[in-house]
């Protein structure tokens, strides 16, 4: 009884004077995040697109839908595990991608990964992490050899080093790798636009390309577009120090060398040209499963399938690409009805809870992948504060589960919602 463990665990301080060190409510949770992050990672890590009404459509979709609880089943709290990918999960949660996670603790996903690995669920490794791939495929490992791990991909502009990342994640013994197509170019991001502040031109994030042999050989190639020509200002040379040291870490000498890694990486991370041909390249090119992430229209995860995805992943990138696109919850019934139980559909953006975790459970995902709250966690108490994270989410899960009169988690479905069905 998982729930009620946590539960009375925190309970049980709070009798002898200890209130929780990672709040439990979401706001609170936020809140004493941005008190501790500075404000450049705070906005990079909480903003969105535009005005942010994708964002907010995100959870308002969660807030319409309502569960509706059944009594007096005699049944215990279900079990949480299930079976995906060809491995077993504690929960059907996960932690999504997120890059630059330095932004909120040094140790970035090598904490994450821990916390997650300990209470065997998976984590994805972003595609902008601040650890080498290998580096946090072995911290999972070191906790628990079963633990899944999923690579995160953005498909380059060089085809060469998108080879080099498949095949690294292949060695590393990833557990899949998980296609990013809603991010061919970033979004319209107005609190990184107002503190003009990209994280990748400091070299931050950027650890798989440092530690990359195809990217880095290429570094003396000609490139079109802006050279770093800039005259000497304090902020500058603060930026050239942080480069220094990210350079440190990866044996990267020579600040013109990293500078040229950077200028790369921003020439050929844009992709815009891409398509359902890099798609089926991909598929081809590895034998790991495959999962297309940023999907919300029920044609293009009907292509996906087609193409031989494993798994298809209803996404609007927590509201950061398009704003005023439709919540990821709202598309989530359409693309399980295009789907038909062919692949497993995994869902993020806008999870805030246990209870949203069920709802979108009920509308057909298989898993449910937690971005923000984990961060704030991180930001707060390294792995600590991202297991105390992914413990309220877990005690709440199957708490609401319990409350609802579900014994297993195969029963949850539309009927667990009032009305049925739409969210």
């Amino acid at each position: 009884m998982l729930g009620r463990r946590i539960q009375q665990g925190i309970y049980l301080k709070g009798f002898l004077g200890q209130k929780p060190p990672v709040p439990v409510h979401p706001e609170a949770l936020e809140r004493a995040a941005k008190r501790r992050m500075s404000p450049e990672a705070f906005a990079y890590v909480a903003g969105g697109a535009g005005v942010e009404a994708t964002m907010a459509r995100n959870r308002e979709a969660f807030l319409r839908l309502a569960i509706h609880p059944r009594m007096l089943r005699g049944a215990k709290p279900p079990s949480l595990e299930t079976g995906l990918f060809g491995h077993r999960w504690a929960a059907p949660l996960f932690l999504a991608p997120i890059g630059v996670l330095e932004l909120a603790h040094p140790l970035a996903e090598l904490a994450a990964v821990r916390a997650a690995a300990k209470r065997g669920l998976p984590f994805m490794v972003s595609n902008q992490s601040s650890y080498p791939l290998e580096a946090v495929v072995e911290a999972a490992k070191a906790v628990n050899p079963q633990a899944p791990v999923f690579f995160q991909l953005y498909h380059s502009s060089d085809g060469r080093v998108v080879e080099s990342f498949l095949r690294r994640a292949e060695r590393a013994g990833c557990a899949g790798v998980v296609l990013t197509v809603d991010t061919v170019q970033l979004g319209w991001r107005p609190r990184d636009l107002d503190l003009a502040h990209l994280p990748f031109l400091r070299g931050q994030g950027l650890a798989q390309y440092l530690s990359d042999p195809a990217f880095m050989a290429a570094l003396e190639k000609p490139l079109e577009g802006p050279a770093f020509q800039a005259k000497p200002t304090w902020a500058l040379l603060r930026h050239l120090l942080t480069l220094r040291r990210v350079g440190a870490r990866f044996g990267v000498r020579g600040l013109g060398r990293l500078l040229k890694a950077v200028r790369r990486f921003v020439a050929t991370y844009s992709f815009p040209e891409l398509s359902w041909e890099e798609v089926r390249r991909v598929r081809e090119a590895t034998p790991l499963p495959l999962v297309l992430k940023g999907l919300l229209h029920p044609e293009d995860a009907a292509k996906a399938v087609e193409l031989g995805v494993d798994g298809v992943y209803v996404s609007n990138h927590g509201g950061r690409q398009v704003d005023g696109a439709v919540a990821a919850l709202e598309a989530l019934p359409p693309v399980v009805e295009a789907v038909a139980g062919r692949v497993p559909i995994l869902l993020d953006s806008g999870v805030r809870s246990g209870a949203d975790v069920v709802k979108a459970l009920a509308l057909g995902a298989k898993g449910v992948g937690l971005g923000r709250p984990y961060v704030y966690g991180l930001a707060l108490r390294g792995e600590e504060g991202v297991g105390a994270v992914l413990d309220h989410f877990l005690a709440e899960l199957e708490l609401t589960l319990a409350l609802s009169g579900v014994a297993r988690l195969e029963e949850v479905g539309p009927q667990l919602l009032f009305p049925p069905g739409q969210p």
